[in-house]
């Protein structure tokens, strides 16, 4: 039994990917692994946390409330 398996890919998508390699000989199999390691890696360094996403519902729900300062307000308050 064999450990290949044949997947099916748009014709843009193969030259997408094909334009991708480093070098002329790297098998689409490389490849898709580098991807796949990438993808791995940075997939959770764009989520915000838990507490980042409750201050921004916060602020969120502060502005419609009419709770915000002017950039000189804030400056001041920060003593800038």
């Amino acid at each position: 039994m064999s450990n290949y398996t044949t997947i099916l890919v748009h014709k843009e998508t193969k030259e997408r990917l094909a334009n991708l390699k480093e070098y002329g000989r790297e098998s689409y199999e490389e490849l898709i692994n580098k991807l796949i390691t990438v993808y791995e890696k940075l997939r959770g360094e764009g989520e915000l946390s838990e507490e980042t996403k409750k201050d921004i519902a916060m602020a969120r729900k502060q502005i419609k409330e009419g709770k915000k300062l002017s950039t000189k307000e804030l400056m001041a308050e920060l003593g800038i």
